[in-house]
């Protein structure tokens, strides 16, 4: 995924109201960007840290901006846009990137399914094999050593997600829950327990009825981004 025109800098300042960023430019003026990522972004929003941010041709936006990278004192790189997460594992895919799912030739996104009136993220199928449904997460979450964590709050959502995926597993159908690590620092990821137990327990039902789990990295620049390694996921 290429940024087209290549992103631009500030200096991050706060981020309020969820949805909003007030950021400081090379020229010292201020601007106020939109933030898509409505999470708790522990540790992706340090005041001071450098964003990079992108422009809509939208001209009806309020917010033409829209923040798209964080670089840590660390010297990580963040993708703090979570609407990146489905565009950069539809790109892999597509690109034959993840060899667990290169045998599908069809892909389809945003697909109601379940008992719970959900949509999945990625839909595939192929004659002779059994459709396979993809929950897409964004892991921004790191800890120690390494250790990145999903999720970073309490996710009833993401609940939902695992029961259905569940639910499609044991119907015979292939269900893959895919951790998109889209955080430079993070070498491995885990479940974070300790923040949401609830997700946890039914993670470790879902893994019981057959649902797979994936965690591909993404390599981030000003200028694109792409998934390109596997990592260890541990319970």
């Amino acid at each position: 995924m290429k940024f087209e025109p290549k992103l631009e800098s500030g200096i991050l300042i706060k981020r309020y109201k969820r949805f909003l960023t007030d950021i400081e430019l090379p020229d010292k003026s201020e601007r106020t960007i939109h933030c898509a990522n409505t999470g708790a972004m522990t540790g992706c929003a340090t005041p001071g840290n450098t964003v990079f941010f992108s422009t809509s041709s939208n001209l009806k936006r309020k917010y033409p901006n829209s923040w798209e990278l964080s670089v840590t004192e660390s010297n990580h790189i963040i993708c703090v846009n979570t609407i990146r997460a489905n565009q950069l594992v539809v790109e892999a895919i597509n690109n034959k990137s993840i060899d667990e799912l290169n045998e599908y030739t069809t892909l389809k996104t945003e697909v109601k399914y379940g008992s719970e009136n959900s949509r999945i993220d990625i839909l595939l199928s192929e004659d002779s094999l059994p459709d396979c449904y993809i929950e897409v997460k964004s892991v921004t979450l790191l800890g120690d050593h390494g250790q990145g964590f999903f999720p970073d709050a309490v996710t009833t959502r993401g609940q939902k997600h695992l029961r259905e995926l569940s639910e499609i597993a044991l119907n015979g159908k292939k269900a893959v829950l895919f951790f998109a690590v889209l955080h430079s620092g993070i070498e491995k990821v885990s479940i974070a327990h300790h923040i949401d137990h609830q997700y946890y327990s039914l993670l470790l039902d879902a893994i019981e009825s057959g649902v797979t789990v994936l965690c591909y990295q993404a390599e981030m620049s000003s200028k694109e981004m792409k998934i390109v390694r596997k990592l260890p996921f541990c319970i």
